[in-house]
């Protein structure tokens, strides 16, 4: 019983409740003039007849014969009396038998029970929580976000203002407080002022009124913000953002780090300290047709190849490999070295012929920047003609359309990349581009990770999703640049010799084995050594630069730590 005005305090604070409350006590009050009328009126036929009886038995007569138990022990005896008593019944069957068990359920029961389910929602993080980190809405970005901390042990909440959402995402194992964005207090409940980050992924406005409102609570928190138009960075750095993520120019620009076009020097996607991790693709090249310990890049660069793309399929690398024209190379090295790769590879180039691009929106705009950097060209196709920019760089009509990714150039084409925000259809899109052109390189985008492996599948060399991608330039504010993500999946981060593996060779503490992950470099002192031999010890304090699928990620966590 101790609970039972806890209960009903919080179906009060459901906001339909009192409106619900006043309708039912409407109800009860019609339903109480109706008796107390039927019961005069039951008075004087009564003693129209010439029975006599009290008040009281006027009421006890109606309420039997409305809720139809009618015993039977005080009848009318004239026609009048009797069509009254039909009336009565007849409005008790309504009245009292349909309409008032349906009130009761439609305005107090169904409420009272889903304000005691939003019971189970917390209005506040736990006293005492600090270094945790606020997620102000659980979108794509968030999914993937939410994964990441929970397997590296750190603590999180996710913000939501409807309680039914809140409850779903309850019960389904996410960290979820209930409140509204725009209020202080809502942001006094999450202990702002304690809070390792703050992460606002809701729409531009949106996010500009979170940080205004966070910033009035705690000025120092750190907090990032998610922007899907350039013309926003600014605004929300005023606002108080002190990291603004444009993820549609981050998402293109990866995406058009995948196509072939252009010269063929190595493009860095990843940098720790002095070490630097670039792709670099071989076809075109004379590494084409050779086996990987005939290249002799290391001899010739200095430069070691931790890792081959083969048709979107990453492997670590056997000197007996064969460099195919859809292989990648995964290097590391200095960026000397890499300037002596890119000096070397730079007489050689793909044909020059265009990168077809999907979709002309922000990341398929964003890809056709970074591929006039890089002096690639480009075709936009594109359904929507508002869309379309009046120039020969733009195809309008549907991709799905063989007509028009011809005038496109597809059958020339270098290669193709799929930029459209809807996944069914770039699944759609990548299966046909794939049926019209078998060796056509194909980079496609997901929003969603789950549909990462479907664009495999259909045929895509290289995917990468808007969900992973923003996730991981989050990650990497957190944690301050420790992981730079190279694909869909694939990742290059660093981690601290863990107790025990300190003082033990490299080759004795079978983390390739064990994990899947490969040591890239050890960091000691500052000074990175590069591909470490197998015999080299692994001294405390110093820092492991390993490269790794998510799945070989967490293994690596669950098994050493972090």
């Amino acid at each position: 019983m101790k609970f039972v005005p806890a209960q009903f305090a919080a179906y009060m604070q459901v906001r339909s409740a009192r409106r619900n409350l006043r309708a039912l006590r409407n109800y009860v009050l019609v339903l109480l003039a109706m008796i107390t009328a039927y019961s005069v009126v039951f008075h004087f036929l009564m003693a129209a007849e010439g029975q006599r009886f009290s008040w009281l038995t006027g009421f006890y007569w109606t309420l039997t014969v409305m809720s139809t138990l009618g015993f039977g022990d005080i009848t009318f005896k004239s026609d009048a009396g009797r069509l009254f008593s039909m009336v009565v019944l007849l409005s008790g069957v309504v009245f009292l038998l349909i309409v008032l068990p349906f009130a009761f359920i439609q305005f107090f029961f169904a409420p009272w029970l889903e304000a005691r389910s939003a019971m189970r929602t917390p209005r506040e993080v736990p006293d005492g929580t600090a270094g945790h980190v606020i997620i102000t809405h659980y979108d794509p970005i968030a999914v993937s976000l939410t994964q990441r901390l929970a397997y590296q042990g750190r603590p999180y909440w996710v913000l939501e203002p409807d309680v039914k959402t809140a409850m779903d995402l309850h019960d389904v194992g996410i960290k979820v407080v209930v409140g509204d964005r725009d209020k202080v207090e809502t942001y006094r409940a999450l202990r702002v002022e304690r809070a390792a980050l703050v992460v606002a992924t809701g729409d531009d406005y949106v996010n500009t009124n979170t940080v205004f409102t966070a910033r009035e609570v705690c000025p120092d928190v750190p907090i990032v913000s998610v922007v899907r138009s350039a013309d926003s960075v600014d605004i929300l750095e005023l606002a108080g953002s002190t990291h603004v993520l444009h993820t549609p120019e981050m998402l293109g620009r990866a995406l058009a780090r995948r196509t072939l076009g252009g010269d063929l020097r190595a493009s860095v996607i990843g940098r720790f300290g002095d070490l630097l991790i670039a792709e670099a693709p071989v076809t075109g090249t004379p590494l084409m047709g050779k086996l990987l310990a005939d290249s002799r890049l290391r001899e010739a660069t200095g430069l070691t190849v931790v890792g081959v793309w083969e048709r979107g399929q990453f492997m670590i690398p056997a000197a007996d490999a064969v460099l195919g024209p859809q292989t990648a190379l995964v290097l590391a090295g200095s960026e000397v070295q890499m300037e002596r790769f890119s000096e070397l590879m730079a007489i050689y180039s793909v044909q020059d012929a265009p990168v077809v691009i999907v979709g002309g929106g922000r990341v398929g705009r964003a890809v056709a920047r970074a591929l006039d950097e890089r002096e690639v060209p480009w075709r936009i196709v594109e359904k929507n003609p508002s869309m379309a920019k009046e120039s020969g760089q733009y195809v309008v009509g549907s991709a799905a359309d063989r007509e028009v990714l011809e005038r496109a150039g597809l059958a020339d084409a270098a290669a193709a990349v799929v930029t459209t925000n809807d996944d069914a259809a770039n699944i759609y899109l990548t299966l046909y581009i794939r049926r019209l052109r078998p060796e056509l390189q194909i980079v496609s985008r997901a929003t969603l990770e789950r549909n990462v492996s479907t664009l495999h599948r259909a045929g895509a060399d290289f995917v990468m999703s808007y969900a992973s991608m923003g996730a991981n330039a989050v990650y990497n504010v957190l944690e301050r640049g420790d992981v730079v993500m190279l694909a869909e999946g694939l990742e290059v981060f660093r981690s601290p010799i863990p107790a025990a593996l300190a003082g033990r060779p490299l080759a004795h503490t079978k983390i390739r084995e064990t994990t899947g992950c490969s040591v890239v470099a050890l960091e000691i002192d500052g000074e990175v050594q590069i591909s470490p031999p197998p015999d080299v010890l692994l001294p405390r304090g110093a820092e492991l630069i390993l490269i790794g699928t998510t799945e070989a990620e967490r293994l690596f966590v669950e098994r050493f730590g972090r």
